[in-house]
């Protein structure tokens, strides 16, 4: 499998290992792992998600799922059905036992308060996306968690994907020259009960913009370049909703590229990471691509890998030809939770910390300010 290359963090290791070795090893999964402690891994809220990370959790030879942390009927039966002990609070979870991991599959009102108690407990988290429903209140989580030398990963599981690894390789070993422009496409049609089953979807600040293009901002982010300024526009929902349908955004990259998005929940359209990556079975496949990488050797349009470059040099009056990179598919959840118990362990530092996933908020905050005031938004 290709797997991004990551590097150990020392600061983190005496932490871990101090904290580690107040527990005993308990029964070990086999997998070529023996003498490895098996980790004990806690689930707070066992919605679709959290059901998703804790049979993920259950398959690993390395990881057991210790305990749920949830007061819904449905999250105590599924907890139940697994034969997994319940608490009604991170706090009771505490006062019974202490876990190695925490996965936080909560609405997002509810992460930062729950990441600072696993924070204060010393406790490695993983936090869905997005990391808090503000930059400045998730600048606390940051903060907190610096403090205390705990590591927490935010759950923008496509930078997990082996897809993206290759992505981020060709990018990386300079194939594709000077990286000049991006441009992310996101058109999808949300049928009308995806609204009705959940009205708050119509509201403010639940439209694409906030709910979809997290995920396409931290992917250019990752393998392009850090964002610097924003410029934005968008149109009201055309269904009559109380937010945007449809929106467009330029953001200037910290190595002077450009890269253009554009995001609807309301155009009938296979180009969008649902319909082009194959990453999640419900979705219907297309053998299109959403993603176009362009640089002064090379361009690269994602996910389908197909790499176009000239014959000798760029020339545009030379023939220009095609590759496909290769690499070997695996569900990127799973590969997230793998590399959540190496962090865990002290073996790897975030891919995803708590930083990135602010940062990546902190662009959309900024994509959205500058949709509504027309605004030239410099990000500091």
């Amino acid at each position: 499998m290709l797997c991004p290359i990551t590097s150990p963090n020392p600061l983190l290791s005496p932490h871990i290992t101090d904290r580690l070795s107040l527990h005993q090893p308990t029964s070990l999964k086999s997998d070529n792992l023996a003498g490895t402690h098996v980790l004990n891994i806690a689930i707070v809220g066992a919605g679709l998600v959290g059901q998703r990370h804790a049979n993920i959790i259950q398959s690993l030879p390395n990881a057991t799922l210790s305990s749920v942390i949830d007061t819904a009927n449905s999250g105590i039966e599924f907890a139940k059905a697994l034969g997994v002990p319940t608490h009604a609070s991170i706090e009771d979870l505490l006062a019974h036992t202490q876990p190695d991991g925490i996965v936080v599959c909560t609405p997002t009102t509810l992460h930062i308060e729950q990441g600072l108690h696993c924070v204060e407990a010393g406790i490695p988290a993983l936090i869905e996306k997005p990391i808090g429903t503000s930059s400045s209140e998730s600048l606390t989580l940051v903060d907190a968690a610096k403090r205390k030398k705990v590591p927490l990963i935010v759950g923008h599981h496509r930078r997990h994907n082996p897809l993206i690894h290759a992505v981020k390789r060709c990018i990386d070993s300079g194939r594709l020259g000077e990286i000049r422009a991006v441009h992310s496409q996101c058109w999808f049609y949300k049928p009308d009960e995806y609204f009705e089953i959940a009205p708050w979807r119509t509201q403010p600040g639940a439209g694409p913009v906030s709910v979809n293009l997290v995920h396409d901002v931290d992917l250019i982010r990752y393998l392009c370049g850090d964002v610097t300024c924003v410029q934005a526009m968008r149109s009201p929902s055309a269904r009559g909703f109380d937010n945007e349908d449809v929106a467009s955004a330029l953001l200037t990259l910290d190595n002077g590229a450009l890269a253009t998005i554009s995001v609807s929940d309301s155009i009938a359209a296979p180009w969008s990471w649902e319909l082009t990556s194959k990453e999640y079975p419900i979705y219907p496949k297309t053998p299109e691509s959403c993603y176009r990488i362009g640089g002064s050797k090379a361009s690269l349009s994602v996910p389908d890998l197909t790499l176009w470059s000239h014959d000798q040099k760029p020339d545009w009056w030379s023939p220009i030809n095609t590759e496909t990179l290769m690499f070997e598919p695996a569900d990127p959840l799973e590969e997230q939770m793998r590399h959540f118990c190496r962090v865990i362990r002290g073996e790897e530092a975030p891919l995803v910390s708590a930083e990135e996933g602010y940062r990546s908020l902190r662009v959309i905050e900024a994509i959205q300010r500058a949709s509504e005031t027309g605004e030239r938004i410099e990000l500091g």
